[in-house]
């Protein structure tokens, strides 16, 4: 079938609206009529050549409505509304574990271009294969994804906004709740205050910590944050964050600290600003190397460091989890999204990365009627 999809054809060069021809659902795939998709950064790390293959349709937190199902597919049908998520083959250690997130054939089927048969399922209309990205290529009017990268979710809820959940939102609240698992009264710092920041510090309000810090560089962001539920705010360059939360802990570091920035110096901070058996997760997609020293950083003092890719949730589940906490009043991402049209996917990057929004998220389907 003819789609629309923001084409980007080489590194570097930005997303450019085109007609591409996708394929008919077979087996295990789900066509779904995107509704609409958040921009991540990763997105844009993407786009300017971490890890992934040219020509290729991008976008990874899709929404939308079931349009046709394979002959295999069991959880969805035509009509039904989703979440699209990351794709795992589900016949893994990790996946049998209940940690798909770790999946052992991740890699290959969220960023090698082909689906999980090793199939290209967009092509130009002269027949040049397109890369698909985390098996869903969101930025796109259909999507052809894995009933593994479905979550359904109640149609009482507008679906243009749901689709952040899918990776950032589901990164930094998963962070949070199915990894740290801090008691309440524990407390945590959270360095970068984007869309991801934003999700742990309302999981961190959730679950009961007394002490929820704030750190950026951007005020009004900052502003957000206390709405959020930070209990302190941090601008980094006015004061120096690691003395400043030593001093809101009478000398002992917080439990837990979260990096979204993917920046060298801030994440040594976040480190720095541990108390003594604290965890540090680092959650940026970033290029940049991170040093430290594994005795006295780690060792002397039991620190740990570790490692979380899209929260190491399981989506249909960690998902609906989330926006019953939303329906509550609870984790209010509605806040920080702006919405733009298909046609603007460049100037909503471009506005991501200046800070002055939040969370983009592109709509293309204009017919979409969200519930009243």
């Amino acid at each position: 079938m003819e789609i629309k999809a923001a084409l980007v054809r080489e590194k570097g060069m930005p997303y450019e609206i085109s007609e591409v021809k996708l394929a008919e659902p077979k087996e295990k795939d789900v066509l779904v009529k995107i509704v609409a998709s958040g921009l991540c950064r990763s997105d844009y790390g993407e786009r300017t050549g971490n890890s992934i293959q040219f020509p290729n349709v991008l976008g990874h937190e899709g929404s939308g409505i079931v349009e046709k199902v394979g002959t295999s597919v069991t959880t969805v049908k035509p009509g039904d509304h989703v979440i699209l998520s990351y794709a795992y083959c589900g016949e893994c250690k990790h996946c049998a574990e209940g940690h798909p997130s770790s999946c052992s054939h991740w890699f290959e089927v969220n960023n090698m271009g082909k689906n999980k048969r090793g199939e290209y399922v967009i092509h130009t209309p002269e027949g040049e294969a397109v890369n698909n990205f985390f098996n869903q290529s969101a930025f796109a009017t259909y999507s052809l994804t894995d009933e593994s990268n479905i979550v359904k979710v109640d149609k009482d809820i507008d679906l243009r906004l749901v689709g952040p959940l899918g990776c950032g939102l589901g990164t930094g609240s998963g962070a949070v709740l199915s990894v740290l698992k801090p008691d309440a009264g524990s407390t945590i710092a959270v360095f970068g205050t984007g869309a991801v920041g934003f999700a742990a510090i309302m999981a961190a309000k959730i679950v009961g910590c007394s002490q929820i810090i704030a750190v950026d560089i951007n005020d009004a962001r900052l502003q957000t944050a206390k709405e959020c539920g930070a209990t302190t705010i941090i601008n980094s360059k006015m004061t120096d964050p690691k003395e400043q939360i030593m001093k809101l802990t009478k000398g002992i570091g917080v439990d837990y600290t979260i990096d979204t920035t993917g920046v060298p110096p801030v994440m040594t901070q976040a480190l720095q600003a541990l108390t003594n058996s604290g965890t540090f997760i680092p959650l940026a997609v970033t290029k940049s190397n991170f040093e430290l020293n594994t005795f006295f950083d780690l060792v002397f003092g039991n620190k740990k460091m570790e490692g979380v890719l899209i929260g190491n949730t399981i989506p249909k589940f960690h998902l609906p989890r989330l926006l019953d906490y939303y329906k509550k009043g609870e984790f209010p991402f509605d806040r920080f999204v702006k919405f733009y049209d298909f046609q603007q996917i460049n100037e909503a990057e471009a506005d991501s990365l200046t800070g002055e929004v939040i969370k983009p998220v592109v709509v293309m389907d204009k017919t979409y009627q969200p519930p009243k």
